[in-house]
């Protein structure tokens, strides 16, 4: 993947210049090291400032819900479902989009590398199989596979599902791997052990709405948390709003979700917030055989009515 900024920054520039665009949305370097931020590029000139590595695990899809203007944008695997999902729910319209597809290998967790040293990060050099992180009085090399994301090692659709423009060849896809072994294992819990399991979750959430903001699915006009007539929901560190604020903001993404893993890059606590999500995605691909952004030839099962739906509780 180290090889795709120069490759984007021309597609970028290129777009711009000839007027398909009015701005390619992409990655620049950010202010601490492994954290790239979401960039608007307006102008060819500004087409330079584009990179790519595998510090870019935000979704960009967050940024065009509901834009009027022609969009260019790059977009890895999941990211790319969720424009599928953005077209489908009409947030942006498949025209206004040029997508610029992104093979990818997976993504850095920031959190794993900090991890393995000891003291304060302050620079980073990537290869295509390792990263060398360096700080005051300390290097040290790291294999990419050992600290991925956890979602990018169970990912199985590394490639863009649309694109119009590609940066690269195509990855091969990842086969032999489990992508809900996380949720059997809590399957497996008792009722009481499953209780413990989720309240040890969230017993360090601070309710910053870091998840909710930094996921491409949360575009209501007022979130059921700042509804105030009726209040769903407090705003306190209250066990039962902590709860009930996860747990709705979890269904309001089943049949939607991506496992891109926002939520849990966005988190300043650590928390894992995608064990609620990866339930809901397991019980959609074992109900309905439906794995969200794939198609843009089908809507989500919660957004599907058929007659002969063959469950009595209907009629």
């Amino acid at each position: 993947m180290t090889g795709y900024t120069e490759k984007i920054r021309e597609i970028a520039a290129r777009l711009l210049t000839e007027g398909k665009v009015d701005r390619v949305i992409g990655f620049r370097k950010g202010t601490v090291p492994m954290m790239n931020q979401p960039h608007y590029v307006t102008s060819p000139a500004m087409a330079g400032e584009l990179i790519w590595d595998s510090h870019c695990g935000l979704n960009l899809a967050n940024y065009v819900t509901d834009r009027k203007e022609r969009i260019g944008i790059v977009a890895k695997g999941c990211d790319s479902r969720n424009l599928v999902t953005h077209i489908i729910e009409n947030k942006i319209k498949r025209d206004q989009l040029v997508i610029i597809g992104v093979p990818c290998t997976g993504m850095v967790d920031r959190s794993k590398v900090c991890a393995l040293v000891e003291g304060e990060i302050t620079s980073v050099e990537e290869s295509d199989d390792a990263i060398t992180v360096s700080g005051n009085g300390f290097s040290k090399t790291i294999a990419k596979t050992d600290v991925l994301r956890e979602n990018c090692a169970v990912c199985t659709h590394r490639n863009p599902v649309i694109h119009d423009e590609m940066v690269g060849e195509p990855v091969a896809e990842q086969t032999g791997v489990d992508a809900y072994a996380s949720v059997k294992k809590v399957e497996a819990l008792s009722p009481e052990e499953k209780w413990n399991y989720f309240e040890d979750l969230i017993s360090t959430c601070i309710r910053c709405y870091a998840c909710r903001n930094a996921c491409p699915l949360c575009y209501c006009p007022t979130c059921f948390v700042d509804e105030s007539r009726p209040q769903w929901v407090g705003k306190s560190q209250d066990p039962i709003d902590v709860r009930t604020f996860h747990l709705l903001r979890a269904y309001h993404c089943a049949g939607r979700c991506t496992d891109c893993g926002a939520c849990e890059t966005a988190c300043p606590m650590g928390i894992k917030v995608r064990e609620f999500t990866k339930k809901l995605n397991k019980d959609c691909f074992e109900l309905y055989g439906w794995e969200a952004g794939l198609t843009l030839d089908k809507r989500p099962p919660l957004d599907v009515y058929k007659t002969d739906d063959p469950d009595d509780f209907i009629r």
